[in-house]
C-alpha cells in the first residue's frame, strides 16, 4: 500500500505544479476617463490629467510584466467624486475613483477579467505621506491626488492574475 501511495503523491504533486499558473503578462495598459461624466465639477477640474498620470502609476507597478504578448489592461474610469471636509469630518465623505477594468487578449474571450473597481477614502489614507495631518489636507491637494492615483494602481496591480 505505501510503495503505491507514494509514486501517486509524486504524480499529483507534479500535476499541480505544471496546472500552477504562470503570472499573467501584460502588453498594453490603457486609461480612459470621461471628465463629462464625472458629476462633481471640482473633481473634473482637479483631475485633468488622470487617465495619464493613472496609467504611468500602473505601468510603474507592473514593469516586471510588460510583454509584446501579453494581454491589454484597459481601465475605464467612469466616477471621480470629490467630498468636502465637512461631510468628511461628519463620516459621510463620498470621495471615491471608481472605473471598470479588463484584461483582455487580442483573440479570444476565455480569459477576459473583466470588474469594477472602487478606491475610496479609506484605502487612499494607506498611501498619505508619512505625518500627513489629515485634518488640514485638503481633498483637491498634491498629496491627496497622488494617494488616490497610487491606492488605484495598486489595487489593479494586485489584481492582475486573478
Amino acid at each position: 500500500m505505501y510503495r503505491f501511495a507514494t509514486p501517486l503523491a509524486l504524480v499529483l504533486l507534479a500535476t499541480t505544479a505544471a496546472v500552477a499558473q504562470d503570472p499573467v503578462m501584460i502588453k498594453e495598459i490603457e486609461v480612459e476617463v470621461d471628465l463629462d461624466a464625472v458629476v462633481n465639477p471640482e473633481a473634473a477640474a482637479r483631475y485633468g490629467t488622470l487617465a495619464t498620470d493613472l496609467e504611468g502609476a500602473i505601468s510603474a507597478r507592473l514593469v516586471d510584466r510588460i510583454d509584446e504578448d501579453g494581454m491589454n489592461l484597459t481601465v475605464d474610469i467612469s466616477e471621480a467624486e470629490l467630498s468636502n471636509s465637512f461631510t468628511e469630518a461628519l463620516g459621510i465623505a463620498d470621495t471615491k475613483l471608481v472605473g471598470d477594468v479588463k484584461i483582455a487578449g487580442d483573440t479570444s474571450n476565455a480569459l477576459d477579467n473583466v470588474y469594477t473597481l472602487t478606491v475610496s477614502i479609506e484605502q487612499v489614507r494607506l498611501f498619505f505621506p508619512e505625518g500627513t495631518d489629515e485634518t488640514s489636507l485638503s481633498v483637491s491637494s498634491d498629496e491627496y491626488y497622488a494617494s488616490l492615483i497610487a491606492a488605484f494602481a495598486d489595487a489593479v496591480a494586485v489584481r492582475v492574475d486573478d
